[in-house]
């Protein structure tokens, strides 16, 4: 998106913070019915509903990633003021995290911004394919944003309407809200991704960084796929694959290059930029080992004691990995050689680290990297899983196959397997590889029902290594309740319908 909109839409949408989240009145977003009357009006109103998911996806592999056997963390005694990650990652939950907080917060206020949009945008007097494209985005954030909070914390409350009444005033309901059955949050996502679909245009007639209707078809047939709806997947699905916007790049690794944002396998990515106007992203440093001084890895002085240590590639991933999958020295750096010469076998996570790096502002890291929310290797992954889903192992193998080449080489290391287990089992190696740090390997394990399975030895694994002292003995004691994220205790006080 153009600089001057994204940025007039950030201001607008940082609305100052209520004690119930759900009740978030963005009270600069909008001052009253009369600002909704142009199309540059909706136009920033839409832009503004962009931007939490800098807040939501900034710290996404804290619950998506950090929570699975992909990620760890590099135990820091001198910094405990990220206590809450460790509990996370360790399954200590504390329904005080941040995290998962800001990550509640954060998509209700896409979902807030959307409302107001949406209850407004039908009786505008503009150019209706204009209005359409409008309104299709913000119907493509609001099913995001729902598919996100109904994965993660399963009944949540559903809000369609804005907070504001016809005369400006807050609706004081959020003492009678409850949890919505995710049954109806699920009809509610498909039929808000199905309308999106509909009315955006294709990525080769949108303005790059906005939704398009691929993405909310891929959105679409991610939600039927962990419905298990496999055959209406497939349809949406094969209409992304044909649609004929989107390919491989050749190199896996140009994808995640910032001089490569918005390319043709991009189905939606989180914009960032940069700079001094708060757009930047951090990736690169919080993947980064917490050293005192990071010359050794990006060429010149930066304390990250405070930033890294986060999202560490375990042995477990590493060793997933088959011999000659190009993936893994694109994704995961060994180490580094540290001053004095010698190399410290640290593993860390370099897919987002592009050097050289932008020099921080002041103490804060500022890169350029934008966020990956769905690439067109996905969208084979998710069609190749439902197809196989339904006993058609044979025509899953090409957009299975697809993925693998890329990888290693044309015909190098094709999967041949049809039987329906061992194919399964080969997808969703598949996706934990080519998807490794993009905030997939939580969502997979639950909702295949690993989860319980894998993580528990995993962590008797890691506590077995000798290699976390600080494990605590209550940690990875992973329960059926805890499949699930709680709702945030700041919503319970005020509202204790939320149980």
């Amino acid at each position: 998106m153009k600089l001057k909109i994204i940025t007039i839409g950030l201001l607008l949408s940082l609305g100052a913070c209520k004690e119930d989240f759900l009740e978030v009145s963005p009270e600069n977003f909008i001052s009253s019915n009369n600002y909704f009357q142009t199309e540059a009006d909706f136009t920033q109103a839409v832009n503004a509903t962009y931007a939490p998911l800098r807040i939501v996806y900034g710290g996404a592999y804290i619950m998506g990633e950090m929570r699975s056997d992909n990620t760890h963390y590099i135990f820091n005694n001198s910094n405990r003021g990220n206590l809450v990650r460790e509990e996370i990652a360790d399954f200590m939950d504390n329904p005080t995290a941040a995290p998962v907080q800001e990550k509640w917060m954060g998509n209700y206020r896409i979902i807030s911004y959307a409302n107001q949009v949406l209850s407004r945008i039908d009786a505008a007097t503009f150019a209706d394919n204009v209005k359409g494209n409008l309104k299709g985005q913000v119907l493509f954030l609001r099913a995001l944003a729902y598919f996100d909070l109904v994965q993660y914390f399963g009944d949540v409350p559903l809000l369609l309407e804005p907070t504001f009444g016809a005369a400006d005033e807050i609706l004081n309901v959020h003492s009678t809200r409850t949890r919505t059955p995710k049954a109806e949050v699920y009809a509610q996502i498909i039929k808000d991704a199905t309308d999106a679909a509909a009315l955006l245009p294709a990525k080769d007639q949108q303005e790059r960084g906005r939704a398009t209707s691929g993405a909310a078809k891929t959105l679409l047939g991610n939600v039927y796929v962990v419905q298990k709806q496999w055959a209406q997947a497939e349809t949406v699905l094969k209409e992304v694959v044909t649609s004929g916007k989107y390919s491989l790049l050749t190199d896996y690794a140009a994808f995640f290059d910032p001089a490569n944002k918005n390319n043709v396998e991009s189905v939606f990515e989180v914009q960032y930029l940069q700079g001094n106007l708060g757009l930047q992203s951090n990736f690169a440093y919080v993947f980064m080992p917490n050293l005192a001084n990071l010359t050794p890895i990006v060429g010149f002085v930066f304390n990250n004691q405070n930033t890294g240590g986060w999202n560490i590639p375990t042995d477990n991933l590493i060793a997933a990995y088959e011999p000659g999958d190009t993936r893994k020295a694109a994704s995961i750096a060994e180490g580094y050689i540290a001053a004095d010469g010698n190399f410290v076998a640290q593993p860390y996570v370099k897919k987002y680290l592009h050097l050289p790096l932008p020099q921080p502002n002041g103490s804060n890291p500022n890169t350029n990297e934008n966020w990956p929310v769905y690439r067109y290797s996905e969208v084979l992954l998710l069609l190749a899983e439902a197809l196989n889903e339904q006993g058609k192992g044979v025509e899953a193998l090409p957009y299975l196959n697809q993925v693998r080449d890329r990888a290693f080489g044309a015909g190098v290391s094709p999967v041949t397997v049809t039987g329906q287990e061992a194919l399964r089992t080969a997808i969703m190696q598949e996706r934990r590889v080519e998807l490794a740090f993009e905030n997939k390997r939580w969502l997979d394990l639950v909702r295949t029902d690993k989860a319980l399975e894998v993580m528990t030895a995993y962590g008797a694994a890691l506590k077995a290594s000798g290699k976390y002292p600080n494990l605590l003995p209550g940690s990875y004691n992973v329960t059926a309740n805890k499949l699930l994220f709680p709702v945030p205790f700041t919503e319970v006080l005020v509202n204790p319908n939320l149980q």
